[in-house]
């Protein structure tokens, strides 16, 4: 007799496309960010907008768009606490909707001061998804795909940036107020999605366990429950607390990268920002090439779903930084010559080094830091570095219209100076952490001796048991290093060799 599976289970997810499916719709969080990120560029300068808020100078379209960043600023600090009373889960749902309502703030607004409470209600709402999906997602993500559900979850980001460069393209056609407020208000559609899709996801396994609610964190972490509590019971012994002021003193290495990968993201970005405006291009046909240049944005962030787990984080980092700063080194030569064919030149450099941010310098930083900082301080770190992006994102925003003003062409030659200088750090300070599981990342900064349990080689969301945990402990293998890294690490052990199938 053929057995029946049970309605229950018949049709329930497991392991990796249980994964895949919650990384997805996670991902609407960054599909947020990117749409608000990228809505107000294309309605600001539509006939209606500017009739309805009665021709807003240079000061009020600028804050319009700016505040945006100060209130995601200021609970992405927030976040780090709220993260760890909360969880990874009641974040997400919080910041959902929060941005819900900060979208029906804008698109039902009365006047400009109206707009801008509704701009700063969203940027918290940005901010505290900005800083836990990739939280959330590094905690669920075994070690072999973190990289690539990572950068899968910075497509949505670049994809939510076009969809909403192409949604304010075709509302422009629309003769009413409608062209800008419609924009505005698909910003609450997908806000309300993500809201109650939040309320069925599962918490972080590693949230769980660290605030002892084993029942509930060891089946979706199954393989990996006895090194992930040998860790929080470590650190608790240490009897250190989980201050702000323990974390940098404790991990300050870790915490000045996740810092400077994100402040870099931002110095490096000029071009998204401000690439079509000094090449000739404005108005409708300005939307229209941001458009068509997104949509090959969004491409060149498919090739690190291969690479990243393949090539590792740093030669991606290496290369970008290369390709970007020449892009933006011929970008200031040919806006010097300035001949006829200087407006197709830049939007071909504009391309360029939209395809190479997109496939490197975009992603990797928010992969990094949730990836070095360790679990009891992770929400604390990754608050930060979240923080430092967004003030970096503010800066840059406010000085690069005055600066393009004052020193015109230089300003793309100085932003690849800040290629080069990227290039150099992430050379001499960043360590690979690809393959690394996340409690053993430890051992890559030369902090203490490779923890040598079976780790997350399996999915957290895999239904699977582990087999049982090796005893004793394989020789750490040591590689020569040169010159330079030996003058700056001079007690770093972080040569940390992966597992290799052979070796269980």
């Amino acid at each position: 007799m053929m057995e029946v599976t049970p309605p229950s289970s018949r049709h329930r997810l497991v392991g990796q496309p249980l994964l895949y499916a919650i990384s997805l719709f996670a991902s609407l969080g960054v599909f947020l960010f990117g749409y608000d990120q990228g809505v107000m560029s294309g309605i600001i300068t539509g006939p209606y907008f500017k009739q309805f808020f009665n021709s807003p100078g240079p000061i009020e379209v600028g804050t319009m768009v700016a505040v945006l960043e100060l209130g995601a600023l200021a609970t992405s600090i927030a976040a780090g606490r709220i993260g760890d009373v909360i969880g990874r889960k009641g974040t997400l749902f919080i910041g959902a909707i929060v941005f819900t309502v900060g979208g029906a703030v804008q698109t039902f607004t009365t006047g400009f001061y109206v707009m801008i409470i509704g701009r700063v209600i969203s940027g918290c709402g940005v901010g505290l998804l900005s800083t836990i999906v990739p939280i959330y997602q590094s905690e669920i993500s075994p070690p072999n795909h973190r990289g690539a559900l990572a950068c899968m979850e910075f497509t949505c980001n670049v994809f939510g940036y076009a969809s909403s460069v192409w949604t304010d393209y075709f509302c422009s056609f629309i003769g009413s107020d409608l062209s800008w407020r419609i924009p505005l208000f698909l910003q609450c559609v997908i806000g309300s999605i993500l809201a109650a899709g939040s309320l069925i996801m599962p918490e972080s396994p590693r949230w769980l366990i660290d605030t002892d609610q084993d029942a509930a964190g060891m089946p979706l972490a199954q393989a990996e429950f006895q090194e992930i509590k040998d860790k929080v019971i470590y650190e608790r012994e240490l009897g250190e607390g989980r201050s702000y002021a323990v974390m940098w003193r404790k991990y300050k290495r870790r915490v000045l990268l996740a810092m400077s990968s994100q402040a870099f993201a931002q110095l490096v970005s000029l071009l998204l920002i401000y690439g079509y405006h000094p090449a000739g291009w404005l108005g409708r046909d300005a939307v229209l090439m941001t458009g068509i240049n997104a949509i090959i944005y969004v491409l060149s962030t498919l090739p690190p779903w291969y690479l990243v787990d393949r090539w590792g984080r740093r030669v991606i980092l290496l290369s970008g930084a290369v390709i970007m700063g020449i892009a933006l080194g011929f970008t200031g030569w040919w806006m010097y010559i300035d001949v006829p064919a200087t407006p197709k030149a830049v939007v071909a450099c504009v391309i360029v080094f939209n395809a190479a941010f997109g496939y490197s310098w975009g992603p990797i930083p928010w992969l990094y830091p949730p990836e070095i900082m360790p679990l009891t301080f992770r929400s604390k770190g990754v608050s930060i570095s979240t923080a430092t992006n967004w003030a970096f994102n503010f800066i840059v925003g406010e000085t690069t219209p005055y600066l393009q003003e004052v020193i015109t062409w230089r300003l793309y030659p100085m932003h690849g100076f800040y290629c080069a200088c990227s290039f150099i750090l992430v050379y001499f300070l960043y360590p690979e952490t690809k393959g690394v599981p996340l409690e053993e990342m430890d051992a890559v900064f030369g902090e203490e001796e490779r923890l040598d349990y079976e780790s997350e080689r399996a999915s957290l969301m895999s239904n699977t048991r582990s087999p049982s945990m090796r005893s004793g402990s394989r020789p750490k293998i040591a590689t020569e290093r040169g010159w330079v890294s030996r003058l700056l690490y001079r007690n770093d052990r972080s040569t940390y060799q992966p597992i290799g199938e052979g070796e269980e």
